[in-house]
């Protein structure tokens, strides 16, 4: 008779929230959205300013956070 021994394997421990892709993705999506609306915004000169400085650090996210394993 044959005994089968049942071996769990390690469970690897959970990333932290800013290196998990699914969420950071969701928020590089978000800057980037963000920044378009402030960009075709017609009423604050503030947020137009700051519209391609929003934009670009979006876009570099997505690309960063787009290599992260899933």
């Amino acid at each position: 008779m044959t005994h089968l021994i049942e071996t769990r394997t390690p469970a690897r421990p959970k990333r932290p929230f800013f290196l998990r892709r699914g969420p950071m993705e969701a928020i590089a999506t978000a800057l980037i959205g963000l920044g378009f609306l402030m960009l075709f915004q017609p009423f604050l000169l503030v947020l137009y300013t700051y519209s391609l400085a929003t934009l670009l650090a979006g876009t570099v996210m997505f690309i960063i956070v787009s290599k992260f394993p899933e």
